[in-house]
């Protein structure tokens, strides 16, 4: 069943969402509401509206932070035909240009592991974001500030990062994840990820919080060891790829162990060959 949301912080909530541990968060204002990331499925996107109806049943902008499935599917359940949908421009092109083939891939990926979750994708009106955003936006929630950065390429080409400098929170998407390694894809950048991550840390104060795409909220010391991490991973890419060092051997070193990063060794790999 699914939990409701918790305020962390003034009028911010968020929502662990159980299916893949991923976080919605809820920011309001006298008047309006910004959701960040949709869910998944129709099923899940319905789930979330009456969630958020408890809190508030102010008119919705949506955010998404990148382009994956489990942070956008759920857009043409939750939005209003005239609900803006922000995202980087990247991730719109992503699912405007590719979003029937991933929507394809990601079916028959999740289809031997849970069927349902994939019936759910299967079925999954994509509907791709209106607002597009290159480097940086500000949105003016009824007097309330939120920004959105693009800092760089990492989980994707197109990682969006919000800020809610009022409330002393940053939304990180799957640039950080916690209670398991960062996730690297065939469209990640590990090479670039430590350097966006660097640039995430600066919006964040001594005390801020920093919500990740899946898992508990974090602070800035777990955000900061984990770029620590990101940059072990980045120097063993770049050392076994000089030496001449297989994948799976450099994997075998990372600090988020070996299956969870050896697609990263190769698209290191792949990047430095100039094949990327």
């Amino acid at each position: 069943m699914m939990r409701g949301f918790r305020e962390i912080a003034d009028r911010v909530y968020v929502l662990r969402y159980p299916v893949l541990d991923v976080n919605v968060t809820l920011v309001t204002a006298a008047g309006a509401a910004l959701v960040v990331d949709t869910l998944s499925t129709a099923e899940q996107a319905g789930e979330l509206a009456d969630a958020i109806r408890v809190i508030t049943r102010d008119p919705l902008i949506i955010v998404n932070t990148h382009h994956h499935f489990d942070h956008c599917f759920g857009n043409a359940t939750l939005a209003a035909p005239e609900a803006p949908i922000w995202a980087h421009e990247e991730a719109a092109r992503e699912l405007r240009e590719h979003g029937e083939t991933l929507q394809r891939h990601w079916y028959e990926q999740w289809l031997p592991r849970d069927p349902g979750l994939a019936a759910g994708l299967a079925e999954v009106t994509v509907r791709v974001p209106d607002r597009l955003v290159r480097t940086s936006a500000t949105v003016d929630l009824a007097g309330r500030t939120v920004s959105l950065h693009h800092l760089g390429r990492g989980h994707t080409a197109g990682d969006l990062v919000v800020d809610v400098p009022d409330a002393g929170v940053v939304l990180a998407g799957d640039l950080v994840e916690q209670g398991a390694p960062p996730s690297y894809g065939d469209d990640a950048y590990p090479l670039e990820w430590p350097g966006t991550v660097a640039a995430l840390l600066r919006l964040v104060g001594p005390d801020g919080v920093v919500v990740p795409g899946h898992g508990a909220p974090v602070d800035r010391a777990f955000v900061q060891a984990q770029h620590e991490q990101l940059g072990e991973l980045d120097r063993l890419i770049r050392e076994g790829h000089a030496d001449g060092a297989g994948p799976p051997e450099v994997a075998a070193r990372s600090p988020f162990g070996a299956e969870a990063s050896l697609v990263a060794v190769r698209r290191g790999y792949a990047e430095l060959s100039g094949r990327a």
